[in-house]
């Protein structure tokens, strides 16, 4: 760490605390035109960076990365007493709970041995004499019971909300195999035979002298061979279909459930008659 910070193009940097931990990015300067010199920043905090805290210039240390270091814890920045940084000007009140949050006695100590450091980081710093009261703000004047000075004329109320996403992960593979099996099968085949019957004729004139050719009386033998046809087995090999596995996506829905937080606002009406109370939310 380095002990000078040159004020310019401190937009966006990231302000770590006393520990180390992250805090946030710089959002704003702030300069008390008494001096001209920088007194605060402006860190982003809490989710997305939605809220901004306020640090004094004291102590804040700068490294060659460009990265800022505060003297105060990170829960410290964030229990700051809440100041609009939109409303453009710190009164004396406000900026008197913020040295007294970060136990800064002397509201000018953050700037001696500043001078000459002009510059601005983001936007401008908000022009106005510090301590004055801020033109414009209504009649109403609000106070917090748990911290000390005044609050603007009204209340912020605020809600948690669910966030749900979704993720992916693995419900289980699937694989093919092949295996063998053998089965039995029956075919009918068409099979012929040749079989032997007897054939007689009488003697006629067409076939008399085939008759007459041989011998009178003799002894003779004819022969005849039959024959038939039968079933001959064997195997082929022969592909009959190609088989893959393949994925498709099914949508469905499932319900989720948390609990969520929600800040309500009662309005005590001790002039009403009747209960004494009235409730506005």
């Amino acid at each position: 760490m380095t002990n000078t910070i040159q004020f310019a193009d401190l937009a966006g940097h990231t302000v770590y605390d006393c520990d180390g931990n992250k805090i946030g990015d710089v959002g704003q300067m702030w300069y008390d035109d008494e001096t001209g010199n920088p007194s605060w920043v402006s860190v982003r905090t809490g989710l997305f960076g939605m809220n901004e805290s306020f640090v004094p210039i004291e102590g804040l240390r700068g490294a060659s990365s460009g990265d800022l270091q505060t003297p105060f814890t990170k829960q410290q920045v964030k229990d700051a007493p809440n100041v609009d940084p939109e409303h453009g000007h710190l009164d004396e009140t406000e900026e008197d709970r913020l040295y007294r949050h970060y136990g800064v006695t002397n509201r000018h100590t953050a700037q001696e041995g500043m001078a000459g450091r002009q510059g601005t980081a983001g936007r401008p710093g908000p022009q106005g004499t510090i301590g004055q009261q801020r033109a414009g703000t209504h009649d109403t004047i609000g106070r917090d019971k748990k911290q000390a000075g005044r609050t603007d004329d009204a209340m912020t109320r605020s809600e948690e909300q669910l966030r749900v996403g979704t993720e992916s992960r693995e419900t289980g593979r699937a694989r093919l195999r092949k295996y063998v099996t053998t089965e039995k099968q029956q075919i009918e085949v068409p099979v012929t035979r040749e079989e032997v019957r007897v054939e007689r004729e009488p003697i006629t004139e067409a076939n008399r002298d085939a008759a007459l050719s041989g011998p009178d009386i003799t002894e003779a033998e004819h022969e005849v061979t039959l024959r038939e046809e039968r079933p001959v087995v064997d195997t082929e090999t022969v592909p009959v279909e190609r088989v893959r596995l393949a994925k498709e996506q099914v949508a469905d829905t499932e319900t989720v459930a948390g609990e969520v937080r929600k800040e309500h606002i009662e309005a005590d009406t001790a002039g009403d008659k009747g209960t004494g109370r009235g409730r506005k939310r």
